[in-house]
């Protein structure tokens, strides 16, 4: 057993050293809770080095979309309503449809998109997880198309200048997950119930074979503390396994409606307030470690969008069924950029609004 702690810890260290090389510029965590009475809820942070003047757009179903790739860019029509949160009013970041799946877009200097292929269609990365949200209920349905490549994905440059180097994370209803990344020009794919946590570089194998080492020394021992990714996944995998999975009857009276279903998102962005970053901290020579902007908690169970914002004093949700995500119904937006301040169900403040336009991409 000490051999193999000793072997792991040199893992873990060479990994550690490595990603000290890394400079990356948003480092965010992604989390999958699985309670019972069926609660299921993705949680997810996000940090970045600036504000990305993020807003929640509400898509009904039926809107036509494209692949902003011209001239050759994937053409859809979206199966499911959803309600997403912007990145620069250019890309879809974070969200969930009207099924319960909830996609996530988290940086990953390691992500190589390849060359595209002439006889496929493409996309924007900028429309990665839209495609996701309109197109699928289930993780497994994903993975079973995104699994041919019926597109190349092409990653334009941020509005900032920054590189738009993505991995996808998908979660439906049922705890089926499934990681998308693209390396060396190929698509890989972890689908299971079992890959709850994803952060940054680096790639998704390594960071598992580098939380073996902290699974292993166990998390009431002892957790890396500092705010990298490899130390942010292993805090973030030992506590979303370690809040409880029913009522807890010490907490629960202070609960609205004394409901295990909000226990269980408090739970969860309690989680994503333990690995994030202190707003305005940075480390110099290192800005892969930046501050959180927002974090939040989609409940796939009963459709309820939670958002917690780092710079408002306010948590705020908005539950799928009271907005109007059927065919031919009016795309609203709820204007969190600028510092609006909303508590509370927040889905009456959405207001009718032209869409963005997602960040184009070029077939060089």
């Amino acid at each position: 057993m000490q051999k193999r702690k000793r072997v792991l810890l040199g893992s873990a260290l060479a990994l550690g050293f490595s990603l000290a090389a890394w400079h990356t510029l948003e480092a965010c965590t992604r989390v999958v809770y699985i309670g019972t009475d069926g609660i299921v809820i993705t949680g997810r942070s996000m940090d970045w080095v600036e504000d990305i003047s993020s807003n929640l757009w509400a898509f009904p179903r039926g809107i036509k979309r494209d692949g902003a790739a011209a001239p050759n860019s994937l053409s859809w029509v979206a199966k499911y309503g959803s309600v997403i949160v912007s990145g620069y009013e250019s890309a879809t970041a974070d969200g969930m449809n009207e099924a319960g799946l909830v996609a996530n877009l988290l940086y990953l200097a390691e992500s190589d998109y390849g060359k595209p292929d002439p006889a496929k269609p493409v996309i924007s990365i900028s429309t990665w997880a839209q495609y996701a949200l309109d197109n699928f209920a289930t993780v497994a349905e994903a993975v079973d198309a995104l699994a041919k490549e019926p597109f190349t994905v092409i990653a334009p440059k941020l509005p900032n200048g920054d590189p738009a180097q993505l991995h996808l994370s998908l979660s439906d209803s049922n705890g089926d997950s499934a990681i998308f990344e693209y390396l060396g020009g190929k698509l890989i794919i972890h689908h299971g119930k079992q890959y709850t946590v994803m952060t940054n570089s680096p790639r998704f194998e390594e960071q598992l074979a580098l939380n073996r080492y902290w699974e292993d020394v166990g998390g009431n021992v002892f957790l890396p503390g500092t705010s990298r990714a490899a130390d942010r996944f292993a805090r973030a995998t030992f506590l979303i396994n370690a809040i409880p999975t029913r009522i807890d009857p010490h907490y629960i009276k202070g609960v609205p409606d004394e409901s295990y279903a909000n226990q269980a998102a408090a739970s969860v962005i309690s989680v994503m307030r333990a690995v994030s970053v202190p707003l305005g901290v940075a480390t110099t020579g290192e800005p892969n470690i930046a501050s959180t902007l927002w974090r939040i908690a989609a409940d796939q169970r009963d459709k309820v969008y939670f958002f917690d914002s780092a710079t408002s004093p306010n948590v705020f949700w908005v539950p799928l069924a009271d907005l109007d995500l059927k065919e031919g119904a009016v795309i609203k937006k709820l204007t969190i950029a600028g510092g609006r301040v909303y508590a509370g169900n927040a889905a009456d403040k959405f207001v009718p609004a032209q869409p963005f336009k997602f960040l184009p991409a070029k077939v060089e």
